[in-house]
């Protein structure tokens, strides 16, 4: 399976397991139209975009083309590419009926399908081998190790690190592992965290 280096945006989670059977990514939902009023994940979105790029992959129908024109409007052009499904009538397995419109959405879509789109966007691919990221991730223990949780004061300290980083205030301590799992390698992390201790304490 060939790994996209790009984040792939989609809407919800069944989108998101269709792109994993197709693609090795890191693919993040916008839970509908939840996330053009949800602050901090537009802030992650936007850090994202600078460190990797994003690929918007949305449905074909009326709503898929309202979230991607939104998004596009409040993130820019900035490393974002848009990856774009073929209308193709019929109704997903998992639903009774069809949707509004009669389009099967990237839930439907067969994996080479999605691979296409995926190439059409201008995705860049990695063989398994070449694989640049997650190959040694932050864990909780990490976390808890460098004071970032399971005390009073680790609250503060993360919020105060993410404050740095440019990330939002109010992401949780797993949320925290997730998004840094997603920006750097363990290593360049904890290079980054040793630095900002350093500066923090200089006299």
């Amino acid at each position: 399976m060939r790994s996209v280096n790009e984040i792939v945006v989609v809407e919800g989670r069944y989108d998101k397991n269709a792109v994993r059977q197709a693609v090795d990514a890191t693919v993040l939902e916008t839970s509908g139209f939840g996330i053009l009023n949800d602050k901090e994940k537009i802030a992650i979105l936007r850090k994202l975009a600078e460190k990797r790029g994003l690929i918007l992959l949305t449905d074909s129908d009326r709503a898929g083309f309202f979230i991607r024109g939104r998004l596009k409007g409040i993130l820019g052009d900035i490393n974002i590419k848009h990856a774009y499904i073929p209308d193709i009538a019929g109704c997903e397995k998992r639903k009774a009926k069809p949707s509004k419109e009669g389009k099967l959405g990237v839930e439907g879509m067969k994996k080479n399908t999605i691979i296409k789109a995926l190439k059409h966007a201008g995705a860049t691919f990695t063989d398994e081998t070449q694989k640049k990221y997650n190959t040694d991730n932050l864990t909780k223990a990490d976390l808890f190790a460098l004071g970032l949780s399971g005390s009073e004061k680790s609250l503060q300290k993360r919020q105060d690190l993410q404050k740095h980083l440019e990330l939002p205030k109010r992401l949780s301590a797993n949320g925290l592992i997730d998004v840094l799992n997603i920006l750097y390698t363990r290593e360049e992390f904890l290079e980054i965290f040793n630095k900002y201790q350093n500066n923090i304490y200089k006299i």
